[in-house]
């Protein structure tokens, strides 16, 4: 039974380094297969490249400084339907490709909403861009071929989640 196991466990360890690209360690399974510090080595590499791709992720966001969903009033404004907002934040919509749209006057917290979504959809492991209606609007006008232009929209039309905010006023955060 413990060979099973432990048959089992090495299977595993040779499937991460495989989904690793750690081809040098698979080639030379055999040899290191029952060494104490691959899995360890293993946990380190996978962690090291989780964290190297949220850093990556956030990077390219262009989320930049935003409050935390917890300092959100939910008493101002009062219409605000809070139970449709946490429904936002189970992402069902990216699954079904659907988009969102948050309407309302200057002030009530759509950016904000926005940002915290982008922000928990780079934790989940999606890919985000955070821009706004103006920055993006002038920079396809610039592209003066269609070949510039297709490419440019690939840029927006790339990642998991795009946000698109109404504009972004200096010294919010």
């Amino acid at each position: 039974m413990s060979k099973k196991l432990k048959a089992t466990k090495s299977d595993d360890l040779l499937q991460r380094a495989n989904t690793l690209g750690l081809w040098g360690l698979a080639a030379h399974w055999e040899e290191v297969r029952d060494q104490p510090w691959l899995p360890l080595f293993i946990d380190w590499e996978e962690t090291e490249r989780k964290q190297r791709s949220l850093d990556r992720r956030i990077r390219y966001s262009g989320i930049k400084r935003f409050k935390p969903m917890a300092d959100f009033d939910w008493d101002w404004p009062e219409q605000i339907d809070r139970a449709q907002v946490e429904e936002l934040f189970t992402f069902r919509f990216i699954n079904e490709t659907s988009n969102v749209i948050l309407v309302g006057p200057n002030g009530i917290g759509k950016s904000m909403i926005a940002k915290n979504l982008a922000h928990q959809a780079l934790l989940l492991g999606h890919t985000v861009l955070f821009t706004t209606a103006a920055k993006m609007l002038g920079d396809l006008v610039t592209k003066d071929t269609s070949t510039a232009l297709q490419r440019r929209l690939h840029r927006y039309c790339r990642p998991g989640l795009l946000v698109v905010d109404s504009c972004e006023v200096p010294g919010n955060v």
